[in-house]
């Protein structure tokens, strides 16, 4: 799927009569995935120039791309700001990392609690990229009273 496609592939989604954003397709997944420590070497910011010459993870190279070709949306979403645009793209470029964008400026520190509208799923990077497995795990919710 190409990036223009992504637009194209979104469903028009209703609640309670009103039209609401839109929803991928059953199956397709938008994938957010951090740079630095999760496809590559962990470079900090302050050391733009090691950018260029961090090392990929191969697994995490084979993966991404792998989940582009089935037609899932790979977003980078990391704590490298715009100014690490040019290098960053390079990099991405050289090694062959198929994806649709880069979103820059994620906060840095870590501890990231998302909360979303929509279902999000979160896995921790951990050293190795595989496709993903089903897993059961404790998650914090907000109390909601529907305790499914």
């Amino acid at each position: 799927m190409k990036s223009e496609d992504i637009e194209k592939n979104l469903q028009e989604h209703t609640e309670n009569g009103q039209k609401v954003s839109p929803i991928l397709p059953e199956g397709i997944k938008n994938y957010l995935i951090d740079i630095d420590g999760t496809i590559c070497d962990d470079i900090p910011n302050e050391e733009p120039e090691r950018m260029l010459t961090a090392e990929v993870y191969p697994d995490a190279l084979i993966t991404l791309n792998k989940w582009y070709d089935e037609g899932h949306i790979i977003f980078f979403f990391t704590s490298r700001t715009e100014a690490h645009r040019e290098y960053t793209e390079i990099w991405l470029k050289k090694h062959g990392f198929k994806y649709h964008g880069i979103l820059f400026g994620k906060p840095r520190g870590g501890n990231y609690h998302w909360i979303d509208n929509h279902l999000v799923k979160a896995t921790r990077y951990r050293g190795k990229f595989t496709d993903l497995i089903e897993k059961e795990v404790t998650i914090q919710v907000f109390d909601d009273e529907h305790h499914e």
